[in-house]
């Protein structure tokens, strides 16, 4: 009986820690694969936006990408991902679909974004840099230290080895978000 308890206990404990929020200062290295088939890190040598949203917080997300500092833009050093979360598991004919539905919403958002790249004179294509994780089984979600809700939307901010440099609940400021990735 006393075993039962303490494994009880274990388990309510465990999904708590699990869905803590991420400390500042601690490393985080997340690993996933975009919809393009990009394997992205938040620790492989660059400073990495994250902006984790449902479908509901879509346009909070392209608006972190819109509030990025020009500096950012087109520089190897920084890179953004935004992490779409759904909350149902989905099979592998409807995630194809909306993978590919993902891919083509995200060459309308580097149309816009080539031309901010054209008015800083930077010459590459910036669909390129343009990064978005489908997150169907809610592992990215988790790794973030969320649960899923129809209206979840946070922003990280990782340095170059993962180690979590800030984080938001809500849509930052353009400058808020500047002074993080100077």
């Amino acid at each position: 009986m006393k075993s039962l308890v303490v494994a009880t206990g274990a388990i309510c404990i465990l999904p708590i820690s699990i869905l803590a929020d991420l400390t500042i200062g601690q490393n985080y290295r997340i690993t996933c694969v975009d919809v393009d088939g990009n394997t992205l890190s938040t620790a492989d040598g660059r400073i990495t936006t994250v902006a984790l949203a449902t479908q509901s917080g879509i346009d909070k997300a392209r608006l972190v990408g819109d509030r990025s500092p020009d500096f950012c833009l087109g520089n190897p050093a920084f890179r953004m991902i935004t992490v779409l979360a759904f909350e149902k598991k989905h099979s592998k004919p409807i995630r194809l679909l909306m993978s590919a539905v993902m891919r083509h919403r995200l060459d309308g958002v580097g149309r816009r974004l080539q031309v901010r790249y054209d008015k800083l004179k930077i010459a590459r294509d910036a669909r390129r840099d343009v990064f978005c994780v489908a997150d169907f089984d809610g592992a990215i979600t988790r790794q973030l230290g969320s649960q899923f809700s129809p209206d979840l939307f946070r922003v990280f901010v990782f340095g170059k080895n993962g180690e979590l440099i800030e984080q938001w609940s809500d849509l930052p400021a353009a400058d808020e978000l500047a002074a993080v990735l100077k």
